[in-house]
């Protein structure tokens, strides 16, 4: 949207979204009314985080990623040695053409695909309905209700 030096609005921008046009527009005469006061957003966030709810959020969090990523990087890193240190290990045949090296790579991506999993249960059953009520607390609170953080 430009302005013209008269100060009326031109949509010949190529920019504007006539579909868009209205939105934080106002459509009538100017409200007379003031705002309800706002909670500085750092405040607000301050305080949630001091918050014992969001102390236990993260603390849910860090009971479960910091013992499955020292799990799997240790997994991994096992792999990855006795792959470089013990080729003939990883070459010993366990089924046909089917070898260890085969069997503990493809484990590499179950395994993966268990964590993904079991991260996303654990955070579905103990997380995120804390972090909901959280999110709804610090909105009300940034816009000056006065939520119970």
């Amino acid at each position: 949207m430009q302005q013209s030096n008269s100060g009326d609005v031109r949509y010949d921008d190529p920019w504007y979204d006539a579909l868009a046009s209205g939105w934080g527009e106002s459509s009538g005469p100017a409200e007379t009314t003031s705002p309800a006061p706002r909670a500085d957003a750092a405040d607000v966030y301050l305080e949630v985080q001091r918050s014992a709810a969001f102390q236990e959020v993260r603390s849910r969090y860090r009971r479960f990623v910091v013992p499955a990523v020292i799990a799997f990087l240790t997994w991994y890193v096992a792999y990855v040695v006795t792959a470089t240190t013990a080729p003939g290990l990883m070459a010993r045949p366990v089924a046909g053409a089917v070898n260890l090296g085969l069997l503990a790579g493809l484990g590499q991506f179950l395994t993966t695909f268990l964590l993904t999993w079991a991260y996303v249960r654990h955070a579905r059953l103990r997380r995120d309905r804390a972090a909901l009520e959280l999110r709804w607390d610090a909105q009300e609170l940034a816009r000056g209700r006065g939520g119970a953080a």
